[in-house]
């Protein structure tokens, strides 16, 4: 059998950090075993539904590198599949219309409340042989259903807790409960991954499934995630979307790395590749606890991943965004600058905004302006005067390179009776405006000499 497994969002919004794993989590394990992930949207509810939202949904998917098997498979353009498989229903004897108003279905979930009774229809429309109205599926009133869900365990409901649920809406548009069904059928999903919060679900759609003598698809019910407070992940906690954590500078393997640790686990191992994830991933390692999302250890990862990333790609990922804050085009030897400079930059930097700042000193015209108050401190009389009276002897200097620039301000701090930090440090200040920057003769270094003193002179003016 060949494993399938599909990630249906509604477009009614952007594709939020609950529903990225979701769909990681169904990802690798079709990867996993050698299967097919598929991608649904569940857009029958047209009201809610945007063309904005599918856009917003398919660009997290894609930068996050979940590419799907086959076709995007839109429910809209099944709903006459629906309606047909409503219309079997019905004429097996398996669904009944009902033509309770609004305000009785209420006033029948209000007294059954009070009564300590199960709220829900209470099926008084079963043999009245109407023949409009909404469609009802007729469920068993004794018994009860099992489950054998992979990550809960086997779960039991008893039949009279579940009431005679509607497939079509009397307006003729099937339901939600309906529709899902019948595309997990004639997609041919054999396991279903998804949060804990459609538990309940499945059991109705058992009784679907049970009523067109279809087999229902392995289930499996991971625990939501939560906030560092423990409650239920808001906006608040950090629930936002996916595009927004791309927008944060995230990176989309650290993404994938951290939303995978989000209740899933295998021993000790934090740091995990894509290649690991497929060769690991299996439901059984999925915990039946809820996660915990925190930002710190997403940007700790995230870290680690810019560290570990190719300095061109980076080069790439943050002129764009350089050229913004800077309000101009980065020129070619500016990037040339940046691409020498990334390994000392990428050492810092939690998030591809954090690089693009620390490198943005590359890219500063005359005069540097001082950044922050620190950074006042080394750009006084003093220090102004010490870089004045370094720059005949940097102009003497033939091989510019790390080790002669650091050798000629050893060799002027000895002579001047100064500690070397009280030459580095205004040297830093002139050459990027502030105190925090990859070392300053690897700078030096990588800005040459002509581009070097111009900076220099123009600090001591």
């Amino acid at each position: 059998m060949t494993i399938i497994t599909r990630f249906a969002p509604s477009p009614t919004g952007y594709l939020h950090i609950g529903g990225a794993r979701t769909a990681l989590f169904n990802y690798y394990f079709a990867k996993h075993n050698k299967g097919k992930f598929l991608l649904r949207i569940e857009d029958t509810d047209q009201e809610r539904s945007s063309q904005e939202a599918i856009d917003a949904i398919l660009e997290s998917m894609k930068w996050l590198g979940l590419n799907w098997d086959q076709d995007v498979v839109f429910q809209s353009k099944c709903q006459k599949r629906h309606t047909q498989i409503a219309a079997d229903l019905y004429k097996q004897g398996k669904a009944y219309y009902c033509q309770c108003p609004k305000e009785q279905l209420q006033e029948m979930r209000e007294t059954a409340m009070k009564e300590g009774r199960q709220p829900g229809y209470d099926g008084r429309c079963r043999d009245k042989g109407h023949t409009t109205g909404a469609l009802r599926l007729r469920t068993p009133d004794e018994g009860s259903v099992n489950i054998e869900d992979e990550i809960q365990g086997k779960v039991t409901i008893q039949n009279d807790h579940i009431d005679d649920m509607v497939i079509l809406r009397s307006d003729g548009t099937p339901t939600y409960m309906l529709s899902v069904v019948v595309d997990d059928h004639d997609m041919g999903i054999t396991h279903i991954v998804r949060g804990d919060d459609h538990l309940t679900n499945a059991f109705r759609q058992y009784h679907l499934y049970s009523a067109m003598g279809w087999t229902m698809p392995t289930m499996a019910h991971m625990p939501l995630i939560h906030g560092q407070d423990g409650a239920k992940l808001s906006k608040r906690h950090g629930a936002l979307g996916a595009e927004t954590y791309r927008d944060m500078g995230f990176l989309p393997e650290a993404m994938r790395n951290y939303l995978l640790r989000l209740g899933w686990g295998y021993g000790d191992e934090e740091i995990i590749s894509d290649a690991r994830a497929t060769e690991l991933f299996t439901l059984d390692r999925i915990g039946k606890s809820p996660s915990r999302f925190d930002l710190k250890k997403l940007e700790h990862l995230n870290a680690h991943y810019i560290r570990e990333s190719d300095n061109d790609r980076l080069l790439k990922m943050i002129t764009p965004l350089m050229d913004e804050k800077l309000g101009k085009s980065l020129s070619d030897t500016q990037k040339s600058w940046i691409l020498q400079g990334m390994d000392g930059l990428k050492q810092r930097a939690k998030t591809l905004i954090e690089l693009a700042d620390n490198a943005a000193f590359y890219a500063y015209d005359l005069p540097i302006e001082i950044r922050d108050e620190k950074a006042e401190k080394f750009a006084d009389t003093e220090s102004r005067s010490i870089i004045k009276n370094l720059i005949g002897d940097l102009e003497n200097l033939n091989e510019w390179t790390h080790d002669s620039l650091h050798t000629v301000a050893k060799e002027y701090s000895e002579k001047q009776d100064l500690k070397l930090v009280k030459i580095a440090q205004p040297i830093r200040v002139a050459l990027t405006g502030t105190t925090v920057s990859p070392g300053v003769f690897d700078v030096l270094e990588i800005f040459g000499k002509e581009e070097s003193l111009k900076r220099l002179k123009d600090f001591a003016r």
